[in-house]
């Protein structure tokens, strides 16, 4: 039955094709004359039909898509994301955030934790407990370090699975995008979830972005996907601001000795591979890892460190970035 009425809604919208460009009806057998005009139906429908065609369909498009807003009250949006887990994505954007600030004391910067699955940012930053309602029943975000910062982490129970469809993620990414009370912030830095889906999609679709950073270890299956990452921010019209390459060295804390454990250099060449910049090494060292536990962060808690140092480096090297973009 699905057939038949496939058939002959074809067959409809062939003889209304056909009515329209021509006086004869499209029937075989009936009308010879009609081979004399088969030179002009193919002008017809290769030349205004076509066009008219491709512009509608642009504009069905066009309606699908949601249109960019910005977030009031922030000027400029940075999302730090990679192609996998576990290269070090959450510290980084951490780390950063602490970073531009320490940079410039002038400055004001949120973070915005936006993997719903896997939130770490309230571990990171050592939060708890639920947002305060505004009279515009808007979020407020939690503050520590001077950072404020959401999370799904904050409206969920600490242990709790989040295991919500692909609609239901959607809405929630845009209630952290819209439903939040910022203030006024010079940088937001979104801590995008791992991999190139329907979250980085909502994101770079809903809002304006500043920039992307790509955060990746030196393994080669990491820079695959880190590949994959860069090439989609570079489809949704998202500047890639460059590459940390993050767990670059092991140095032994007894004899100094320096160990790539992951890799060298693995980053640097993805970086020359896609004509942007590498900005930056983070070391693997055994100090970021129990900051990071400790929910007191490099960058705050060690800032003499080299590691502190190298986060400092990052941030100023993004900056750099955004300042080249914006000229």
């Amino acid at each position: 039955m699905v057939k038949l009425y496939d058939s002959y809604r074809k067959c409809l919208h062939i003889y209304k094709f056909a009515s329209d460009n021509i006086s004869t009806p499209l029937w075989p057998g009936r009308h010879l004359p009609l081979l004399q005009h088969k030179h002009e139906i193919r002008f017809k429908t290769s030349g205004a039909g076509e066009r008219t065609l491709q512009e509608r369909q642009r504009q069905h498009m066009a309606r699908g898509l949601p249109k960019q807003k910005p977030i009031p009250g922030v000027k400029e949006v940075i999302v730090v994301a990679s192609g996998k887990g576990g290269v070090g994505k959450s510290t980084t954007a951490v780390n950063l955030a602490l970073g531009l600030m320490a940079n410039d004391q002038s400055k004001s910067v949120g973070l915005l934790d936006a993997d719903v699955y896997g939130p770490s940012v309230p571990k990171l930053m050592n939060l708890k407990g639920n947002p305060e309602l505004t009279d515009n029943h808007l979020m407020r975000p939690l503050v520590n370090f001077g950072i404020p910062c959401m999370s799904m982490g904050f409206l969920v129970e600490e242990v709790a699975p989040i295991v919500w469809r692909g609609l239901m993620v959607m809405s929630a990414i845009e209630k952290l995008l819209r439903q939040v009370d910022w203030g006024h912030l010079d940088y937001l830095v979104i801590d995008m979830p791992p991999g190139t889906g329907d979250v980085q999609l909502t994101i770079t679709q809903n809002i304006p972005i500043a920039g992307a950073v790509i955060v990746s270890t030196p393994q080669d299956i990491a820079l695959l996907d880190a590949r994959r990452g860069a090439e989609m921010f570079r489809k949704v019209n998202v500047p890639v601001l460059g590459l940390v390459q993050n767990m670059s060295v092991f140095q032994c804390p007894k004899c100094n000795h320096q160990t790539h454990i992951f890799g060298s250099d693995g980053a640097k060449e993805l970086a020359h591979t896609l004509n942007v910049e590498l900005l930056g090494d983070i070391p693997l060292h055994l100090n970021i890892r129990e900051t990071s536990d400790k929910g007191q962060p490099v960058v705050v808690s060690s800032p003499d460190s080299p590691e502190a140092e190298a986060y400092r480096n990052v941030a100023a090297a993004v900056i750099r970035r955004l300042a080249e973009l914006s000229r």
